[in-house]
Protein backbone atom coordinates (compact mmCIF):
# COMPACT_ATOMS: atom_id res chain seq x y z
CA UNK A 1 0.00 0.00 0.00
CA UNK A 2 1.09 3.38 -1.10
CA UNK A 3 2.29 6.16 1.85
CA UNK A 4 1.49 9.70 0.53
CA UNK A 5 2.80 12.84 1.56
CA UNK A 6 0.24 15.58 0.58
CA UNK A 7 1.63 18.89 0.19
CA UNK A 8 0.30 22.61 1.72
CA UNK A 9 -1.35 24.78 -1.29
CA UNK A 10 1.11 26.13 -3.52
CA UNK A 11 3.96 24.00 -2.71
CA UNK A 12 4.11 22.30 -5.41
CA UNK A 13 6.13 25.32 -7.32
CA UNK A 14 9.43 23.91 -7.09
CA UNK A 15 8.68 20.49 -7.56
CA UNK A 16 7.02 21.75 -11.42
CA UNK A 17 10.65 22.99 -12.10
CA UNK A 18 11.77 19.74 -11.24
CA UNK A 19 13.77 20.57 -8.22
CA UNK A 20 14.49 16.87 -6.40
CA UNK A 21 13.79 18.60 -2.57
CA UNK A 22 10.32 19.20 -0.36
CA UNK A 23 11.29 20.62 2.31
CA UNK A 24 9.30 19.94 5.85
CA UNK A 25 7.76 23.06 5.80
CA UNK A 26 6.00 22.60 2.59
CA UNK A 27 3.95 19.30 4.08
CA UNK A 28 0.35 19.25 5.14
CA UNK A 29 -0.15 16.02 5.93
CA UNK A 30 0.86 12.47 5.65
CA UNK A 31 -1.25 8.74 5.40
CA UNK A 32 0.17 5.72 6.07
CA UNK A 33 2.59 5.17 8.73
CA UNK A 34 5.84 6.81 7.75
CA UNK A 35 9.45 5.26 8.97
CA UNK A 36 12.72 7.17 7.68
CA UNK A 37 13.85 6.07 4.54
CA UNK A 38 10.71 4.95 3.03
CA UNK A 39 9.58 5.76 -0.11
CA UNK A 40 6.27 7.93 -0.48
CA UNK A 41 4.12 9.41 -2.57
CA UNK A 42 3.83 13.26 -2.39
CA UNK A 43 0.37 14.55 -4.11
CA UNK A 44 -0.72 17.92 -4.11
CA UNK A 45 -2.90 19.80 -1.49
CA UNK A 46 -5.74 18.91 -4.70
CA UNK A 47 -4.44 15.22 -4.66
CA UNK A 48 -2.94 15.26 -7.84
CA UNK A 49 0.55 12.90 -8.21
CA UNK A 50 3.48 15.02 -8.63
CA UNK A 51 6.47 13.10 -7.31
CA UNK A 52 7.89 9.93 -5.04
CA UNK A 53 10.73 9.93 -3.02
CA UNK A 54 12.71 8.89 0.11
CA UNK A 55 11.15 10.37 3.27
CA UNK A 56 13.71 11.38 5.93
CA UNK A 57 13.63 13.70 9.09
CA UNK A 58 15.14 16.93 9.40
CA UNK A 59 14.79 19.93 6.99
CA UNK A 60 14.92 17.91 3.56
CA UNK A 61 11.83 15.95 4.08
CA UNK A 62 11.69 14.02 0.83
CA UNK A 63 14.44 13.21 -1.54
CA UNK A 64 12.93 13.12 -5.40
CA UNK A 65 13.29 9.57 -7.10
CA UNK A 66 11.26 10.51 -9.56
CA UNK A 67 8.35 13.02 -11.44
CA UNK A 68 6.65 9.94 -12.97
CA UNK A 69 4.68 7.66 -11.37
CA UNK A 70 6.74 4.59 -11.34
CA UNK A 71 7.68 1.75 -8.83
CA UNK A 72 11.50 2.30 -7.62
CA UNK A 73 12.06 -1.42 -8.19
CA UNK A 74 14.91 -3.11 -9.76
CA UNK A 75 13.83 -2.17 -12.98
CA UNK A 76 14.36 1.62 -11.62
CA UNK A 77 17.37 1.29 -10.49
CA UNK A 78 18.84 -0.95 -13.59
CA UNK A 79 17.36 1.84 -16.04
CA UNK A 80 19.40 4.88 -13.93
CA UNK A 81 22.61 3.45 -13.52
CA UNK A 82 22.62 2.45 -17.20
CA UNK A 83 21.86 5.70 -18.21
CA UNK A 84 24.77 7.11 -15.61
CA UNK A 85 27.27 4.90 -17.24
CA UNK A 86 26.13 5.21 -20.69
CA UNK A 87 26.71 9.17 -20.09
CA UNK A 88 30.36 8.52 -18.94
CA UNK A 89 30.91 6.50 -21.93
CA UNK A 90 29.88 9.54 -24.33
CA UNK A 91 31.57 12.49 -22.30
CA UNK A 92 34.88 10.09 -22.54
CA UNK A 93 35.84 9.42 -18.62
CA UNK A 94 34.61 5.52 -19.09
CA UNK A 95 35.96 2.85 -21.17
CA UNK A 96 39.28 4.04 -22.08
CA UNK A 97 42.86 1.88 -21.73
CA UNK A 98 44.52 5.13 -19.59
CA UNK A 99 41.59 5.62 -17.37
CA UNK A 100 39.48 3.49 -15.50
CA UNK A 101 39.02 5.84 -12.13
CA UNK A 102 35.94 7.88 -12.34
CA UNK A 103 32.52 9.10 -10.84
CA UNK A 104 29.33 6.74 -11.96
CA UNK A 105 26.87 8.18 -9.78
CA UNK A 106 26.79 11.85 -8.66
CA UNK A 107 23.50 12.32 -6.40
CA UNK A 108 21.21 14.91 -7.61
CA UNK A 109 23.15 15.11 -10.28
CA UNK A 110 22.26 11.71 -12.10
CA UNK A 111 18.54 11.91 -10.77
CA UNK A 112 19.98 9.56 -7.95
CA UNK A 113 19.60 12.05 -4.60
CA UNK A 114 21.50 10.85 -1.62
CA UNK A 115 23.80 8.13 -3.69
CA UNK A 116 27.41 8.16 -4.46
CA UNK A 117 29.21 5.32 -6.70
CA UNK A 118 33.02 5.54 -7.68
CA UNK A 119 34.65 3.26 -10.20
CA UNK A 120 38.40 2.32 -9.27
CA UNK A 121 38.83 0.04 -12.25
CA UNK A 122 36.91 -3.30 -11.34
CA UNK A 123 36.21 -1.93 -7.98
CA UNK A 124 33.16 -0.09 -7.19
CA UNK A 125 32.40 1.97 -4.15
CA UNK A 126 29.22 2.96 -2.74
CA UNK A 127 28.28 5.64 -0.48
CA UNK A 128 24.55 6.67 0.53
CA UNK A 129 24.42 9.95 2.05
CA UNK A 130 20.42 9.00 3.11
CA UNK A 131 18.47 6.77 5.05
CA UNK A 132 16.88 5.60 1.67
CA UNK A 133 19.51 5.03 -0.18
CA UNK A 134 21.06 3.20 2.98
CA UNK A 135 17.92 0.86 2.92
CA UNK A 136 18.22 -0.14 -0.35
CA UNK A 137 21.52 -0.89 -0.63
CA UNK A 138 21.64 -3.92 -1.82
CA UNK A 139 19.08 -3.52 -4.15
CA UNK A 140 21.09 -1.03 -5.88
CA UNK A 141 24.19 -3.30 -5.54
CA UNK A 142 22.32 -6.15 -7.41
CA UNK A 143 21.26 -3.26 -10.36
CA UNK A 144 24.81 -2.60 -10.74
CA UNK A 145 25.99 -6.36 -11.10
CA UNK A 146 23.42 -6.39 -13.98
CA UNK A 147 24.08 -3.23 -15.44
CA UNK A 148 28.84 -3.65 -15.37
CA UNK A 149 28.60 -7.38 -15.60
CA UNK A 150 31.62 -9.00 -15.53
CA UNK A 151 33.75 -5.52 -15.51
CA UNK A 152 32.66 -5.81 -11.50
CA UNK A 153 34.88 -7.53 -9.36
CA UNK A 154 33.61 -5.86 -6.13
CA UNK A 155 31.19 -3.27 -4.38
CA UNK A 156 32.20 -1.85 -1.06
CA UNK A 157 29.59 0.06 0.97
CA UNK A 158 31.56 3.02 2.23
CA UNK A 159 28.84 5.01 4.36
CA UNK A 160 29.86 4.83 8.17
CA UNK A 161 30.51 8.71 7.90
CA UNK A 162 27.98 10.24 5.76
CA UNK A 163 24.72 8.72 7.22
CA UNK A 164 22.68 10.98 9.22
CA UNK A 165 23.88 10.14 12.70
CA UNK A 166 20.68 10.67 14.06
CA UNK A 167 19.42 7.99 12.50
CA UNK A 168 21.22 5.75 14.74
CA UNK A 169 21.00 2.50 11.80
CA UNK A 170 24.48 1.18 13.25
CA UNK A 171 26.26 1.19 9.70
CA UNK A 172 29.51 -0.49 9.27
CA UNK A 173 31.49 -0.46 6.36
CA UNK A 174 31.78 -3.86 4.13
CA UNK A 175 31.41 -5.71 0.84
CA UNK A 176 27.86 -5.84 -0.40
CA UNK A 177 29.30 -7.81 -3.26
CA UNK A 178 33.23 -10.21 -4.17
CA UNK A 179 35.57 -8.94 -2.68
CA UNK A 180 39.53 -7.57 -3.38
CA UNK A 181 42.48 -6.35 -2.28
CA UNK A 182 43.48 -4.63 -4.98
CA UNK A 183 44.29 -0.96 -4.32
CA UNK A 184 45.56 0.80 -7.38
CA UNK A 185 43.81 2.36 -9.72
CA UNK A 186 44.65 4.30 -13.30
CA UNK A 187 44.30 8.07 -14.15
CA UNK A 188 45.03 9.65 -17.17
CA UNK A 189 48.16 7.48 -17.53
CA UNK A 190 49.13 7.68 -13.73
CA UNK A 191 48.81 4.92 -11.10
CA UNK A 192 47.43 5.73 -7.37
CA UNK A 193 46.77 3.42 -4.40
CA UNK A 194 43.00 4.15 -3.24
CA UNK A 195 42.91 3.64 0.41
CA UNK A 196 38.65 3.19 -0.27
CA UNK A 197 38.45 1.00 3.58
CA UNK A 198 39.69 3.75 5.44
CA UNK A 199 40.33 7.08 3.72
CA UNK A 200 38.27 9.73 2.72
CA UNK A 201 35.49 10.16 0.47
CA UNK A 202 35.17 6.62 -1.32
CA UNK A 203 39.55 6.87 -1.03
CA UNK A 204 40.33 9.55 -3.43
CA UNK A 205 39.12 12.86 -5.08
CA UNK A 206 38.02 11.88 -8.37
CA UNK A 207 36.78 15.16 -8.73
CA UNK A 208 39.92 17.38 -9.35
CA UNK A 209 41.03 15.09 -12.20
CA UNK A 210 40.73 17.54 -14.80
CA UNK A 211 42.36 20.03 -12.71
CA UNK A 212 45.25 17.75 -12.17
CA UNK A 213 45.50 17.88 -15.76
CA UNK A 214 45.66 21.57 -15.76
CA UNK A 215 48.49 21.81 -13.39
CA UNK A 216 50.66 19.45 -14.92
CA UNK A 217 50.72 21.97 -18.12
CA UNK A 218 52.12 24.68 -15.77
CA UNK A 219 54.56 22.33 -14.02
CA UNK A 220 57.64 22.73 -16.17
CA UNK A 221 60.67 23.84 -14.45
CA UNK A 222 58.55 24.65 -11.19
CA UNK A 223 59.11 24.81 -7.64
CA UNK A 224 55.70 23.13 -6.52
CA UNK A 225 54.25 23.47 -3.06
CA UNK A 226 51.12 20.66 -2.40
CA UNK A 227 49.05 21.76 0.52
CA UNK A 228 46.49 19.25 2.20
CA UNK A 229 48.06 17.24 -0.56
CA UNK A 230 45.91 13.69 0.80
CA UNK A 231 47.14 11.13 -1.34
CA UNK A 232 49.44 13.47 -3.02
CA UNK A 233 47.42 13.60 -7.04
CA UNK A 234 48.83 17.21 -7.82
CA UNK A 235 52.05 15.89 -6.59
CA UNK A 236 52.35 12.73 -9.11
CA UNK A 237 50.74 15.30 -12.01
CA UNK A 238 53.51 17.95 -11.74
CA UNK A 239 56.22 15.44 -11.30
CA UNK A 240 55.28 14.55 -14.63
CA UNK A 241 54.48 17.98 -15.86
CA UNK A 242 58.32 18.50 -15.31
CA UNK A 243 58.50 20.26 -11.80
CA UNK A 244 62.18 20.90 -10.62
CA UNK A 245 60.80 19.70 -7.09
CA UNK A 246 57.58 18.93 -5.26
CA UNK A 247 56.48 19.49 -1.80
CA UNK A 248 53.50 17.69 -0.36
CA UNK A 249 52.40 18.78 3.14
CA UNK A 250 49.59 16.85 4.72
CA UNK A 251 48.59 16.61 9.01
CA UNK A 252 48.36 13.36 8.23
CA UNK A 253 50.80 10.71 8.73
CA UNK A 254 48.92 7.84 6.82
CA UNK A 255 48.32 10.46 3.71
CA UNK A 256 51.78 11.28 3.56
CA UNK A 257 52.80 7.19 3.47
CA UNK A 258 50.33 7.04 0.62
CA UNK A 259 51.71 9.83 -1.45
CA UNK A 260 55.36 8.67 -0.78
CA UNK A 261 54.30 5.41 -2.38
CA UNK A 262 52.14 6.96 -5.38
CA UNK A 263 55.31 8.80 -6.03
CA UNK A 264 57.31 5.78 -5.67
CA UNK A 265 55.16 3.84 -7.62
CA UNK A 266 55.13 6.36 -10.74
CA UNK A 267 59.00 7.86 -10.01
CA UNK A 268 60.61 5.09 -8.98
CA UNK A 269 63.70 6.76 -7.32
CA UNK A 270 62.63 10.25 -8.32
CA UNK A 271 64.44 12.30 -6.12
CA UNK A 272 62.87 15.66 -6.97
CA UNK A 273 59.96 14.75 -4.21
CA UNK A 274 60.07 15.18 -0.43
CA UNK A 275 56.90 15.24 2.20
CA UNK A 276 56.22 16.50 5.29
CA UNK A 277 53.77 15.41 8.03
CA UNK A 278 52.50 19.11 9.19
CA UNK A 279 49.57 21.69 9.93
CA UNK A 280 49.27 23.46 6.48
CA UNK A 281 49.15 27.64 8.67
CA UNK A 282 52.21 26.68 10.88
CA UNK A 283 54.28 25.17 7.39
CA UNK A 284 53.33 28.29 5.30
CA UNK A 285 53.81 30.60 7.84
CA UNK A 286 57.39 28.67 8.64
CA UNK A 287 58.61 27.55 5.39
CA UNK A 288 62.00 28.46 4.44
CA UNK A 289 61.53 26.81 0.75
CA UNK A 290 60.45 29.65 -1.72
CA UNK A 291 57.59 28.01 -4.20
CA UNK A 292 56.83 29.71 -7.74
CA UNK A 293 53.67 27.13 -7.55
CA UNK A 294 51.15 26.09 -4.61
CA UNK A 295 48.25 24.15 -4.36
CA UNK A 296 45.36 24.99 -1.98
CA UNK A 297 43.05 21.97 -1.69
CA UNK A 298 41.74 22.58 1.74
CA UNK A 299 38.95 20.16 3.42
CA UNK A 300 35.48 21.79 3.34
CA UNK A 301 36.04 24.68 6.03
CA UNK A 302 32.05 24.83 6.01
CA UNK A 303 30.00 21.99 6.08
CA UNK A 304 26.99 23.48 6.99
CA UNK A 305 25.50 27.41 6.59
CA UNK A 306 26.07 28.11 10.46
CA UNK A 307 29.67 27.58 9.76
CA UNK A 308 30.17 29.96 6.53
CA UNK A 309 31.28 33.11 8.37
CA UNK A 310 34.47 31.40 10.16
CA UNK A 311 35.00 29.18 6.58
CA UNK A 312 35.04 32.40 4.70
CA UNK A 313 37.74 33.46 7.21
CA UNK A 314 39.68 30.55 6.87
CA UNK A 315 39.79 30.75 3.09
CA UNK A 316 40.93 34.52 3.31
CA UNK A 317 43.60 33.82 6.05
CA UNK A 318 45.08 30.85 4.11
CA UNK A 319 45.19 32.37 0.57
CA UNK A 320 46.82 35.52 2.38
CA UNK A 321 49.38 33.41 3.41
CA UNK A 322 50.42 31.90 -0.06
CA UNK A 323 50.13 35.17 -1.81
CA UNK A 324 52.68 36.52 1.13
CA UNK A 325 55.07 33.39 0.42
CA UNK A 326 54.91 32.90 -3.22
CA UNK A 327 57.79 33.95 -5.80
CA UNK A 328 56.94 36.66 -8.51
CA UNK A 329 55.60 35.36 -11.30
CA UNK A 330 54.15 32.40 -9.03
CA UNK A 331 50.77 30.45 -10.16
CA UNK A 332 48.40 29.60 -7.25
CA UNK A 333 45.87 27.20 -7.40
CA UNK A 334 43.04 27.46 -4.91
CA UNK A 335 39.87 25.65 -4.17
CA UNK A 336 36.99 25.29 -1.83
CA UNK A 337 34.72 22.61 -1.85
CA UNK A 338 32.61 23.78 0.53
CA UNK A 339 28.97 23.23 -0.92
CA UNK A 340 27.66 25.92 1.48
CA UNK A 341 30.31 28.07 -0.21
CA UNK A 342 29.28 29.79 -3.41
CA UNK A 343 31.15 30.71 -6.28
CA UNK A 344 31.03 34.73 -5.18
CA UNK A 345 31.82 34.42 -1.47
CA UNK A 346 35.11 32.56 -2.18
CA UNK A 347 36.26 34.75 -5.15
CA UNK A 348 35.30 37.79 -2.68
CA UNK A 349 37.50 35.81 0.03
CA UNK A 350 40.59 34.90 -2.10
CA UNK A 351 40.35 38.80 -3.55
CA UNK A 352 40.26 40.30 -0.18
CA UNK A 353 43.67 37.66 0.69
CA UNK A 354 45.21 39.16 -2.56
CA UNK A 355 44.70 43.16 -1.48
CA UNK A 356 45.47 42.48 1.93
CA UNK A 357 49.09 40.94 0.68
CA UNK A 358 49.44 43.73 -2.46
CA UNK A 359 50.17 41.66 -4.68
CA UNK A 360 49.65 42.33 -8.50
CA UNK A 361 46.93 39.22 -9.31
CA UNK A 362 45.33 38.08 -12.72
CA UNK A 363 42.77 34.96 -13.18
CA UNK A 364 43.87 32.76 -15.59
CA UNK A 365 41.32 29.89 -14.84
CA UNK A 366 37.92 29.46 -13.07
CA UNK A 367 37.85 25.73 -12.64
CA UNK A 368 34.70 23.58 -11.00
CA UNK A 369 34.12 19.91 -11.02
CA UNK A 370 34.54 17.81 -13.81
CA UNK A 371 31.82 16.30 -16.39
CA UNK A 372 31.25 13.04 -14.08
CA UNK A 373 30.45 15.21 -11.26
CA UNK A 374 27.45 16.54 -13.48
CA UNK A 375 25.26 19.32 -11.77
CA UNK A 376 21.34 18.55 -12.44
CA UNK A 377 20.60 22.17 -14.02
CA UNK A 378 17.24 22.13 -11.51
CA UNK A 379 19.36 21.67 -8.65
CA UNK A 380 21.91 24.52 -8.38
CA UNK A 381 23.20 23.76 -4.83
CA UNK A 382 24.96 20.41 -6.81
CA UNK A 383 27.43 22.69 -7.61
CA UNK A 384 30.52 22.55 -4.58
CA UNK A 385 33.72 22.68 -6.43
CA UNK A 386 35.06 25.96 -7.39
CA UNK A 387 38.64 27.08 -8.04
CA UNK A 388 40.78 29.51 -9.29
CA UNK A 389 44.06 29.84 -10.92
CA UNK A 390 45.72 32.51 -10.57
CA UNK A 391 49.19 34.08 -11.66
CA UNK A 392 50.61 36.72 -9.28
CA UNK A 393 53.21 39.01 -10.13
Amino acid sequence: MKKLLYLKKGKEESLKRYHPWIFSGALHHTEGELQEGDIVTVLTSQGEFIAVGHWQIGSIAVRVLSFQDEPIDSHFWEERLRVALDVRHRIGVAGRTDNNTFRLVHGEGDNLPGLIIDLYGSIAVMQAHSVGMHLSRQKIANALINVMGDQLKAIYYKSETTLPFKASLGQENGFLYGESKEDVALENGLKFHIDWLKGQKTGFFVDQRDNRSLLEKYSRDRSVLNMFCYTGGFSVYSMRGGARLVHSVDSSAKAIELVNANVEMNFPGDTRHEAFVDDAFRYLEQMQQSYDLIILDPPAFAKHKDALKNALRGYTKLNAKAFEKILPGGILFTFSCSQAVNKDQFRTAVFTAAAVSHRRVRILHQLHQPADHPINIYHPEGEYLKGLVLYVE
